[in-house]
């Protein structure tokens, strides 16, 4: 089951305490969001339909408790990163520091080739301070 971003905040929130109500959960990510409370019912409805998380009526309000373990949503996320990664091959969790070190190894490759070199100080040239603030600037002005 899919989770957005959005949604995996208001799972951080009933991993870390629950049962929460609504008005708990907002007051949580009151800390962190400036999310008003329609936006996060909205996402525990979604969480709900999903079957994320379970709601029990308590009095005049509902309770909300995860039925996502946190174990279990980051094994799905790291599965679909590694599915992006390595086009849907399946890959040996040896081989993937490999795989992603010769990525790296081939983008450096392709970088060398298109980054210049920034000058160095200038022969003669009596400043050496005012050579490396030129060369500061050309670095800043390359970015």
């Amino acid at each position: 089951m899919p989770i957005s971003d959005a949604e995996s905040l208001v799972m951080d929130v009933l991993w870390n305490e629950h049962p929460l109500s609504a008005e708990e959960v907002v007051a949580a990510l009151a800390k962190s969001t400036d999310w008003q409370e329609p936006t996060i019912k909205t996402l525990l409805n979604r969480l709900l339909n999903k079957g994320a998380i379970e709601a029990e009526r308590d009095g005049r309000r509902y309770l909300y408790r995860p039925l996502l373990s946190r174990a279990d949503y980051v094994h799905a996320e790291s599965k679909s990163l590694l599915d992006r990664l390595f086009d849907g091959h399946r890959v040996a969790a040896h081989e993937v520091p490999l795989r992603l070190v010769a990525g790296l190894q081939a983008d450096m490759r392709h970088d060398r080739h298109h980054v210049r070199p920034l000058p160095g100080p200038q022969r003669g040239n009596a400043n050496a301070s005012e050579s490396r603030a030129r060369s500061r600037s050309v670095l800043c002005e390359s970015r």
